[in-house]
C-alpha cells in the first residue's frame, strides 16, 4: 500500500516483543530511521522523507501508543511506555527490515526514544540527529518558570490517570489544536493530509492514554534509566538542532546539555519554531544529509 503523503513508500506493521509498530518504508541506500513527536505520527516527515529516500532507505515509524501502532496495557511503573521499551521496538523494526546499523533522525518525543536507542544499542546507531530537544533528565533538572509555563503539558500529562485522559477526551480536537497551533507559526506548518491523520489518531482514547503514559514514564522510570547510565556518554556523533523561535534554545543551552550525555556533539538553531520538519523541511533535509554524509566518510 502506498501512502499518499509518501509517494513510493510502502506501509508495514511489524510485530515486536511488546507491540505492533506501523511504519512507512521507502528509498534505497544506507538505513535511516525517522521518529516523530507528540501528539503526531510518522506523517510529520511528509516533507522530508521523500527527499531523503533518494539517498537513504527511510523507515518512518509510529511510536507505540501513537498513530497506527498498538497501544499496550501499561503498568504502575509505566515501564511499557518507557523510552527503553519504545527503543527496543525500533531496534526490532530495523532488524525486521535487515538493517543491523542505521542512522536516526528524530523529533521531540521520538528524539527521547532515539536517545535511549543510542544508549542501549550503541553498536547499531551510527549517528543521531535530534530536532528541538535537550536530554530529558537535564531538562527536568534545569527547569525554570519560563519553561514550565511554555511546556505546561509536561506537568499536566504526568498527573495520575485518568485525570488528564478524561480532560482531553472531552474535546481531543480542541486540545490538539491548542497544544500544536498556539505557537508563532499557528497551524501553517501542517499539511492538510497530515493534520487529518494526527486528529484521527488522537481521537482514539487509547492514543490519548498511551501518550500520557509516555510522559509519565519520562518523569519516572526514564529518569531511573538515565541515572543508571552513570557517567557513560553516547559514543556516536550527535547533531542537535532546535528552533530559534521555540522554547528549547531560550530556556536551555542545548549543546551544553547534550555534551553531558554524548561525546561528539554538533548543532545549532534553525529559523523555525518547534515543528522544524514541517516549518523548514529543506533546511532539515540539508542538515541531516550533510551530517550523515560526514559521519559515513569519517567512519
Amino acid at each position: 500500500m502506498t501512502a499518499p503523503l509518501f509517494p513510493g513508500f510502502t506501509e508495514h506493521r511489524v510485530a515486536t516483543p511488546g507491540a505492533e509498530i506501523f511504519c512507512r518504508v521507502g528509498g534505497s541506500g544506507p538505513a535511516l530511521l525517522l521518529l516523530h513527536g507528540y501528539p503526531q505520527t510518522s506523517a510529520m516527515w511528509n516533507r522530508v522523507a521523500p527527499e531523503l529516500a533518494k539517498s537513504y532507505t527511510v523507515v518512518a515509524a509510529d511510536l507505540r501508543g501513537y498513530g497506527r501502532s498498538s497501544k499496550p496495557a501499561s503498568a504502575p511503573d509505566h515501564a511499557p511506555y518507557s523510552k527503553r521499551a519504545m527503543a527496543a521496538d525500533m531496534a526490532a523494526v530495523m532488524t525486521h527490515f535487515g538493517h543491523e546499523r542505521f542512522f536516526v533522525g528524530a523529533h521531540d518525543r521520538g528524539a527521547r526514544v532515539a536517545h535511549r536507542l543510542a544508549a542501549d544499542f550503541p553498536a547499531r546507531v551510527r549517528a543521531l540527529a535530534t530536532l528541538d530537544i535537550a536530554p530529558t533528565r537535564e531538562m527536568y533538572r534545569n527547569t525554570t518558570e519560563a519553561f514550565a509555563r511554555a511546556y505546561w503539558h509536561w506537568f499536566f500529562l504526568i498527573q495520575k490517570a485518568p485525570f488528564p485522559e478524561h480532560m482531553i477526551e472531552a474535546d481531543p480536537k480542541a486540545y490538539w489544536l491548542k497544544k500544536c497551533g498556539s505557537g508563532s507559526a499557528g497551524m501553517a506548518p501542517f499539511a492538510a493530509e497530515a493534520l487529518d491523520e494526527y486528529l484521527a489518531a488522537f481521537a482514539d482514547p487509547a492514543t490519548i492514554h498511551g501518550s500520557c503514559e509516555d510522559y509519565r514514564a519520562a518523569a519516572a522510570i526514564d529518569l531511573d534509566h538515565d541515572d543508571a547510565d552513570g557517567d557513560a556518554k553516547l559514543p556516536m556523533p550527535v547533531h542537535a538542532l532546535w528552533g530559534e523561535r521555540g522554547i528549547i534554545g531560550k530556556c536551555f543551552d542545548p549543546l551544553a546539555l547534550w555534551r553531558q550525555r554524548a561525546e561528539h556533539v554538533t548543532g545549532g538553531p534553525l529559523p523555525g519554531g518547534h515543528y522544524l520538519a514541517e516549518e523548514c523541511p529543506d533546511l532539515v533535509i540539508a542538515e541531516f544529509t550533510r551530517f550523515f554524509a560526514k559521519v559515513a566518510v569519517e567512519v
